[in-house]
């Protein structure tokens, strides 16, 4: 079949989650059906990084990101409006006309939708299947956490109007799929009957070759993510102020690497910075995982399943999680990675791994195991392939008429 992709970023280079996500389903597809990819890009892209995508896909355009941030005027207006004020503020004339324009010409079988920024494209092209993938709907959720009232009210405004506005969009959709099962259960509620839901989690590259890497250092650590995401920004700010320092009493010598881009203003939030190195971005963040001890994740906030957890353990770098930082992975503490939720007993298990080399080995062989069983990218990609094939036979049966858009 072919298949028209939309995404919110370029797929390489593959520095963040959903550009892992994006290239490796794009991968996936690629080996059964003919790919065209129309993305949003936030930074440019270099050679490198087009020939990357264009080994993938029989086409591939990219038009810039709009970076409009909404208003208080915007979000008040919202109110009253389907749309949410982000999603209003940062529509893309051009980006519609493309898709317009490509799906003329390209007539494809199915429009995929990767995450919900490039759903509202999509939504409104007649006589074809539509895919959306990761509505990411499980952060907002948790809404009461705020620690006012008034922040309780704006986030449960955000929360309400966010699902208000998936169940519109999934009017439009043949299909979803979600990555985790707490997705799952939220995205059931808001669609129709007629939606085809499937979960389809991140994964990991299990297949590297791990001779590529230096041999683990004793006494590092490391956290690879942006500063400038919200969730990570926090994370490392509690690790630094109420766990580093308990780690560093023991052992002195312990040093932190941060990966990922960090702007003065994020590092200045910072109690210390005393034994830190912030590495800043990597091209490939695999080299530096694999030469670390371990890999802390002290997360507290956020959604989605955790690739930065999958892709230490597939490289056998265990890892210290919050139950946040692995929220919708089938990981056991103790025997997989090592989970803690309190200052004092993420120290502590952040010490055993560095002291006791054979909990460290334990665990690292069990983790890669549990990835290569459950989390491998080569199998999880069929998945996605499975969901395709399936939606487009229902539509066959459902509405013969679709034959005539047919291309394979």
């Amino acid at each position: 079949m072919r298949i028209l992709a939309l995404t919110s970023w370029w797929p390489e280079p593959a520095d963040n989650g959903i550009k892992l996500r994006i290239r490796h389903l794009l991968r996936a597809l690629a080996r059964n059906h003919e790919i065209h990819l129309i993305a949003l890009v936030h930074d440019g892209i270099g050679a490198t990084q087009r020939q990357e995508i264009d080994q993938i896909c029989a086409s591939a355009m990219a038009l810039s990101a709009p970076q409009v941030n909404p208003r208080h005027r915007d979000v008040v207006a919202s109110l009253w409006r389907v749309q949410p004020a982000s999603v209003r503020v940062r529509w893309s004339p051009q980006f519609s006309a493309l898709v317009k324009e490509r799906t003329a010409m390209l007539k494809p079988d199915v429009v995929l939708s990767i995450e919900l920024a490039t759903a509202v494209y999509a939504s409104s092209i007649p006589g074809v299947v539509r895919v959306l993938d990761d509505p990411e709907l499980v952060g907002l959720s948790a809404w009461h956490r705020a620690p006012s009232p008034s922040g309780k009210l704006r986030a449960w405004l955000t929360w309400y109007k966010q699902c208000a506005y998936v169940r519109y969009l999934l009017r439009s959709f043949d299909a979803c799929s979600v990555v985790s099962e707490a997705e799952l259960r939220l995205v059931r509620r808001l669609a129709s009957a007629h939606t085809l839901l499937a979960l389809i989690p991140n994964g990991a590259d299990v297949g590297e070759d791990r001779s590529n890497w230096s041999a683990p250092q004793p006494d590092t650590l490391i956290y690879p993510g942006s500063l400038t995401y919200s969730a990570n920004l926090d994370a490392m700010h509690y690790f630094l102020r109420d766990i580093f320092p308990r780690i560093r009493h023991e052992r002195p010598g312990v040093r932190l690497r941060i990966t990922g881009r960090a702007g003065p203003e994020h590092l200045a939030a910072f109690p210390s910075l005393e034994g830190v190195d912030v590495v800043g971005f990597v091209p490939d963040v695999r080299a530096e995982v694999a030469r670390s001890w371990c890999e802390v994740v002290p997360l507290r906030e956020g959604s989605g399943t955790r690739l930065k957890v999958l892709e230490a353990l597939a490289l056998g770098t265990p890892v210290v999680s919050t139950s946040k930082g692995i929220e919708g992975l089938a990981l056991e503490h103790d025997r997989h990675v090592l989970v803690a939720d309190t200052p004092e007993s993420f120290a502590t298990a952040t010490l055993r791994l560095l002291e006791q080399p054979e909990l460290r080995t334990r665990l690292a062989i069990e983790g890669r195991r549990r990835v290569a069983d459950m989390y491998d990218w080569r199998v999880i990609g069929e998945r996605m392939n499975d969901l395709i094939h399936e939606v487009a036979k229902r539509r066959r049966v459902v509405a013969p008429g679709l034959e005539h858009i047919r291309n394979a």
